[in-house]
C-alpha cells in the first residue's frame, strides 16, 4: 500500500493556487498575476491580510501608507486589523487637502503621487503597502514621499513580488517583505 501525504495545503499554497495567470494583459508579452480570486474568497483574503499584519506588528508600525488602488485593499484591511492609522497615497490631484508630492518615471513618461501634508508625524514608524512589487518605481516614490514628511519608513510590504523584475534592489537598503514571490 503506498502512502500519500494527507496534510492539508499550507495557507500560502492555497493563496498561490488562487492567483490566475492572464497572458498578454495589459499588452502582448505581459503575464498578469490576477489577485481577484484571493480578494473574492473571504478566508483567503483574511489569511493574506493576517499574515501581512503580523509582520507590521513585529515592527511596531504606527501607520500604514498604501499606494492606490489595489494597495488600498491590503493596506486598509491591515490597518483596521492592527487598529492603527491608514494613509492613502494617490495620483496627483485626487486628494482634497494640501498635499506633498513626488514624481517618478514610467515606461513612457512620468507620474506623480501625493499624500496629505499632515498625514505623517515626525519620526512616525510607517509601513508602505502595495499589492505587487515589480520594478520598484512606484514603491521608491512612495518611500521618498513618506521620508520627505519626516516620518520613518520601516518596511515595504507587498502581497506579490515579481522577483525577476528586481524591484527589491531599487528599494535597498529598506527591508522588503512579500507574502508570495513569483
Amino acid at each position: 500500500m503506498s502512502s500519500t501525504n494527507s496534510e492539508p495545503p499550507t495557507p500560502n499554497c492555497r493563496l498561490r493556487a488562487a492567483i490566475r495567470d492572464i497572458p498578454d494583459f495589459p499588452k502582448p508579452g505581459i503575464g498578469f498575476k490576477d489577485i481577484t480570486p484571493v480578494l473574492g474568497n473571504g478566508p483567503l483574503f483574511h489569511e493574506a491580510v493576517r499574515q501581512m499584519a503580523e509582520v507590521c506588528k513585529k515592527e511596531h508600525i504606527a501607520k500604514i501608507a498604501a499606494v492606490e488602488a489595489r494597495g488600498f485593499i491590503f493596506g486598509a484591511a491591515m490597518a483596521s486589523l492592527l487598529e492603527i492609522g491608514f494613509v492613502p497615497i494617490r495620483k496627483k490631484g485626487k486628494l482634497p487637502f494640501r498635499t506633498r508630492g513626488t514624481q517618478y518615471s514610467l515606461e513612457y513618461g512620468f507620474a506623480e503621487i501625493e499624500s496629505h501634508e499632515d498625514a505623517f508625524l515626525p519620526n512616525e514608524r510607517v509601513c508602505i503597502v502595495d499589492d505587487v512589487l515589480a520594478t520598484g518605481g512606484t514603491a521608491s516614490a512612495a518611500v521618498r514621499l513618506v521620508l520627505e514628511s519626516g516620518a520613518d519608513v520601516v518596511l515595504l510590504q507587498c502581497f506579490i513580488e515579481l522577483s525577476a523584475l528586481n524591484g527589491r534592489a531599487a528599494l535597498a537598503p529598506l527591508p522588503v517583505s512579500s507574502l508570495l514571490q513569483f
